[in-house]
Formats: C-alpha cells, structure tokens, sequence
C-alpha cells in the first residue's frame, strides 16, 4: 500500500490535504464557475470544508489521496488534484477532481502537476493504467489530457449529475503503463521530480 507522499519539481509542491488547506484554498474555490463541469461544491468555506473532509474521508478508505497544489514560481498555493477510484487490486487508478485557479491556468502548471502524478503512479506506486473523466463539453480539459498522451477510450452517456441539475456526458481517457516510457520522453522532457515521505 503506498504511503502518502509529497511530490515536487522546481515549479509545483503537491502536498498531501490537510484539513487546515481550505484557508489557503478559500480564495480559489470562490472564483465563479470554477468547477462548472464538476459535481462538486467548492464555492463557500462550509462547502469547501466539507469537499475536504470527504477526501479525507475517501483517503482513509484507501481510496483516494489528495493533494493541495503550491505554484512555486508565484508562491501561492493554486488549488487541488487528487487520486481517485484506486482500484489497487487491478492497479487502476483516476486523476482528476483537478481545479486551479484561473490565474495558474495556462502558464504551464497544471503540465508539471501532471507529470508528477503520472510519475509516481507509473514508476513508484507500480500502477498499470491511470484513467481522467472529463464533461465532453470540457473542451480546455479535453485537450489538455490528449497534450498528455491520454487516449479517449469512450464515453458514458448520461451519467453523472451535476450541480445545476445537468447530467453530463463524460469522456474516459487513459494512459497505459507500456505507453508511459514513450510520452515522458516525448512530452515531458526536460522535468524533474523527487518525492519525500510525509
């Protein structure tokens, strides 16, 4: 069973989430329409606190483990990613209920999160396949995973809800462990990782 860790490059700090994160995170988590594609609510502190307490919920089921985000070059903390649906038996697992806030987007962040997530799913938690569920509307999304090498795999009609009442069409995307060797040295050269035991 993998231990909680923290992960970090020279430009992004994933931390393991603490209770205590949702000050730090308030500010984000209430910029409108952040999680728009999402069926989670973020948008007041009880509500974040809330978001976060089912992580940790979900973190102690041995489920899901997530992480607060720190953007190293702004020196802000930038939002939240996680693990999710860790299926250890069949060394499956999702990356996703991902938001940064809108001014870390597109300034290459969100790739370096991702590289050391994939990183350490693939290289140091011995995962075989990592999975990403995005609205079919989300076109920003969409493309950002397929820039990861993920492929899309189908797509479940129909079948979550979200909070304005509209049930999404979701994507499912993945990547496999064979193809990894190949998209980090094409699509992530150049980064750097290291991960410590927290």
């Amino acid at each position: 069973m993998a231990v909680a860790v923290t992960l970090e490059n020279l430009r992004v700090k994933l931390s393991p989430l603490k209770p205590e994160d949702s000050d730090n995170l308030f500010p984000i988590a209430q910029q409108e329409k952040l999680v728009q594609y999402s069926p989670s609510d973020i948008a007041t502190l009880p509500a974040l606190k809330n978001y976060i307490d089912i992580a940790l919920e979900q973190q102690l089921q041995k489920s899901s483990i997530p992480y607060v985000i720190f953007d190293k070059n702004a020196q802000s903390y930038a939002g939240c990613t996680r693990y999710m649906n860790i299926d250890w038996k069949n060394k499956v697992l999702h990356i996703g209920s991902t938001w940064i806030g809108r001014e870390f987007q597109g300034t290459g962040l969100n790739s370096n999160v991702k590289f050391l997530m994939l990183q350490h799913a693939f290289e140091e938690i011995d995962f075989e396949k990592v999975e990403f569920r995005i609205d079919e509307r989300n076109e920003r999304s969409r493309k950002a995973v397929e820039k990861l090498g993920a492929k899309l795999e189908g797509i479940l009609r129909e079948n979550v809800y979200l909070l304005d009442g509209f049930k999404r069409n979701t994507c499912c995307y993945g990547i496999l462990h064979h193809e990894w060797k190949r998209i980090k040295s094409e699509r992530f050269a150049g980064y750097s990782s290291s991960s410590t035991s927290s």
